[in-house]
């Protein structure tokens, strides 16, 4: 019996004379359009499955097609049978903004089969100079799409199309021929230690003390406080417990599951943490719920943070600013990496050391002094 080999790899089996015999197609006859089966024999297995990897890489193997698709048509069968039960329902979401407002109006007519690296890299410059989809929220953003969202759009495209290889609807997979853009890692900023009471007299005066207080106590992502409910508290043992995110999706605030198994954590608090916590009016079953009850949106705590900031005369920082201004004070003040790591909910110490490198580097350097300076002091002249 031949044995079964994964798509495009043709098939081995051994015969009755005792030779190994593999088997695969090349292609069509262009007359009849019936296909074209070829063979390789060898004394052993081993033999063969080289010779038909050498044979199936000369000939170009083309795909042979049960179905035919446009793009468009194989990105809606891939999301539906395959995305769906693979990403989470808010990556799902995301895809789907991707499919519909970048993909289609773009190639979503073209057939499968003719896409081309080419198509791919004028599709992501496009995104790159004017790509960004009209609306009130967008105004006064630029007009292109961000690096890494234009590298999510492609790592997407790619996994339909690694799909689509299997399935021998093409040959192979264009988006290895193109070229993205690199990621540049923004500037890490923190909130200046020396500015912290200012930025809190600031937060009071404008009635969100509390929830900024909360933040750099606790390095918390902006989803996962407002996320947090009264019933995730325990004030007596000092914990919270990180159980869900808010975000907006299609235009509303909703909850969500959290983006990793890490991110599902408890969170030891300080005495002064808890004291502000105990001081706080339960309105709502979420600790920081809007004016109007339920959960407060993510861009509200934004755009208070930048109204904060400019009245206490401080440099504009992003919210996850908060998270990175937390980490470098526990740092500077004896926590040790590995704990920092599952606070903050990272999935391994070695990426909280990677983005925190600069600071621990300084510490090395403090270290390597004081142990310096006792010893010399040790030394008899």
């Amino acid at each position: 019996m031949a044995k079964r080999r994964a798509n495009g790899e043709g098939s081995i089996r051994k015969r009755k004379d005792g030779r190994w015999e593999g088997r695969y197609t090349a292609g069509r006859d262009p007359v009849t359009g019936k296909v074209i089966y070829k063979n390789v024999l060898g004394k052993t297995q081993a033999e063969v499955k080289e010779k038909l990897k050498a044979a199936i890489e000369k000939t170009g193997v083309q795909p042979l097609k049960t179905e035919y698709y446009t793009v468009g048509q194989w990105l809606d069968a891939w999301m539906e049978n395959y995305a769906k039960l693979q990403v989470r329902a808010s990556s799902y979401k995301t895809y789907q903004g991707f499919v519909e407002n970048h993909i289609k109006p773009a190639l979503g007519d073209l057939p499968l089969e003719k896409l081309t690296p080419m198509d791919l890299q004028r599709l992501y410059k496009h995104l790159l100079e004017n790509g960004r989809v009209e609306c009130t929220e967008s105004r006064s953003k630029p007009k292109g799409l961000s690096v890494k969202t234009v590298r999510n759009i492609n790592q997407m495209i790619s996994s339909a199309l690694n799909c689509a290889v299997e399935q021998r609807l093409i040959p192979s997979n264009p988006t290895k021929g193109c070229v993205l853009p690199k990621l540049e890692r923004k500037e890490m900023k923190i909130l200046p230690p020396e500015s912290l009471g200012t930025f809190f007299e600031e937060a009071r005066r404008s009635g969100v003390f509390e929830l900024y207080y909360i933040d750099l106590a606790t390095g918390l992502r902006r989803g996962e406080l407002l996320g947090l409910k009264w019933s995730d508290v325990d004030l007596d043992k000092g914990i919270i417990h990180i159980r869900r995110q808010v975000l907006r999706q299609d235009g509303k605030v909703v909850e969500a599951p959290l983006k990793t198994k890490n991110s599902y954590r408890n969170i030891a608090i300080g005495v002064d943490a808890i004291k502000v916590l105990k001081d706080m009016e339960q309105k709502d079953e979420y600790v920081f719920p809007s004016p109007f009850g339920g959960p407060m949106s993510p861009d509200s705590v934004l755009h208070m943070l930048q109204r904060i900031l400019k009245r206490a005369g401080l440099e504009r920082i992003r919210f996850h600013d908060l998270r990175h201004t937390f980490s470098v004070l526990a740092l500077q003040n004896g926590v040790d990496v590995k704990t920092l790591s599952a606070m903050l909910g990272h999935y391994s110490a070695g990426f909280t050391l990677d983005t925190y490198a600069h600071v621990t580097s300084s510490m090395q350097k403090q270290a390597a002094n004081a142990v310096g300076s006792f010893l010399s002091g040790t030394l008899q002249s």
